[in-house]
């Protein structure tokens, strides 16, 4: 049975990091993911610049336990968002919205998170059904747009993607994202095949939320 829509969301709201997963190839990125896993982190985006995406996603989909939700990234159109879907995808993250995106993934009630750069783009978000809105690019946007969004939309659920560290990830649960999604700097690691480090830095991110949050 399919897992319920409501309960990926509390998950990766409750957890606060998802994991996005850029690698070289299929293999890289399955290591990646395991070691995400031993580092507690809840939710793993694999997004569709790894070659063979949709296969990783099928493969971890077959052997990951209902602790962790498999996503897919960089899904920019319906067509890829159903590949995604069909390997076994329970969330989609996109860099823009997509409308048609948007309507096939509340079609099969599956979590759509596409990204936006203005409180325009976060409205238009939320008003295609979107729970949790990615704030893209992070590095160049920063918590200080989260905490100006806010103002107006306290309603919005916001997540940064890009730049963003364990220097800063309390600045943005503090600006009042509900989770963060973080790359380069969790899977930096893999490129030497140092993939201990990213259990440890898994574990150091979900402690840095956990100490923003209290």
């Amino acid at each position: 049975m399919p897992i319920a829509k409501i309960e990926v969301l509390r998950k990766i709201m409750a957890s606060g990091l998802v994991a996005v997963i850029r690698a070289d190839n299929p293999e890289q990125a399955a290591h990646i993911a395991d070691a995400c896993a031993l580092g507690g982190v809840g939710a793993l985006e694999i997004t569709f610049t790894v070659p063979g995406a949709a296969g990783v996603i099928e493969h971890l989909a077959k052997k990951c336990s209902h602790d962790i939700w498999l996503g897919a990234g960089t899904v920019l159109d319906p067509e890829t968002a159903r590949i995604a879907i069909l390997a076994g995808a329970q969330f989609v993250v996109s860099p823009a919205l997509n409308p048609e995106t948007a309507r096939l993934c509340n079609r099969y009630q599956i979590p759509y998170m596409p990204g936006a750069a203005t409180i325009r783009e976060v409205i238009e978000a939320m008003e295609c059904g979107a729970e949790i809105v990615k704030v893209f690019p992070g590095e160049i946007l920063g918590p200080p747009f989260v905490k100006a969004v806010k103002g107006p939309l306290p309603q919005a659920h916001l997540m940064p993607a890009g730049g963003v560290s364990l220097e800063n990830v309390g600045q943005w649960i503090n600006a009042g994202c509900v989770a963060i999604g973080v790359g380069g700097n969790l899977t930096a690691g893999a490129k030497t095949g140092d993939y201990a480090s990213i259990t440890k830095l898994a574990r150091q991110f979900l402690e840095k939320i956990k100490e923003a949050r209290a």
